[in-house]
């Protein structure tokens, strides 16, 4: 058995995982899903990591997992120098590097242009509430629930933040989805190479895996696990 820590990203909460969380419970697995205070002003990727620590508080265990999508990639790296992680999992995140702040990642990634060239090529045009970005793929009913509940309000503050530190010397993977609308493909194959020296592993689908696609995303997951030898 290990203990899952899945950290959401922007304008979300625990809910993002909802229907991953029984996935991995009936495997067996322990599951920690921290809410992080993303309302705060005064909150920035410290003090998200500092939230995640207290929230898995006496979940610390031997096989720890931390899965970090998208915003919650700086979270998850930071963490894994804090606590013991024996696995760091990027999912459709923004992949981190030493010595950038997070709100430098934006141009320092060459974000822009490769999110421009996609929307081109897809014909996506403005995109008010987001539904074309990030629900394209996920299924109406579930849909229907995420505007009900409306976005989290996200502030700035993040990226704010101060310069990551000397990224984790953990074993780490990135889980890039095929059909992302937000970080497309070939801009987060890049991100993986360049940024954390490995070759992603891919799985379809666009943002929102663990809304969309559920039971890929744990699949994806245990196979990790597995492979680490955990």
């Amino acid at each position: 058995m290990a203990t899952y820590v899945l950290l959401h990203g922007a304008s979300s909460d625990s809910w993002y995982w909802h229907r991953v969380i029984p996935l991995l419970r009936a495997a067996g697995h322990d599951v920690v899903t921290p809410d992080l205070p993303v309302s705060d002003p005064a909150c920035g990727i410290p003090e998200y990591t500092e939230s995640a620590v207290a929230t898995i508080g006496e979940h610390i265990a031997d096989d720890l997992i931390v899965v970090a999508q998208s915003l919650g990639g700086f979270t998850g790296a930071l963490l894994a120098t804090r606590i013991p992680v024996k696995l760091l999992v990027y999912v459709a995140a923004m992949a981190p590097k030493a010595g950038e702040t997070p709100g430098e990642w934006w141009t320092a990634s060459g974000y822009s242009p490769a999110k421009q060239e996609s929307d081109e090529r897809l014909g996506i045009g403005a995109d008010p509430d987001g539904r074309l970005t990030f629900f394209h793929d996920v299924p109406e009913e579930i849909t229907a629930e995420a505007f009900r509940r409306g976005p989290v309000p996200q502030t700035d503050a993040p990226f704010s933040s101060p310069p990551m530190p000397e990224l984790p010397d953990v074993p780490t993977r990135f889980l890039l989805c095929r059909e992302d609308r937000m970080f497309p493909a070939d801009f987060q194959r890049r991100m993986a190479k360049e940024r954390l020296g490995i070759t992603a592993d891919e799985m379809d689908g666009g943002h929102l895996p663990a809304l969309a696609h559920p039971e890929e995303l744990v699949r994806q997951l245990e196979r990790f696990r597995i492979e680490a030898g955990l």
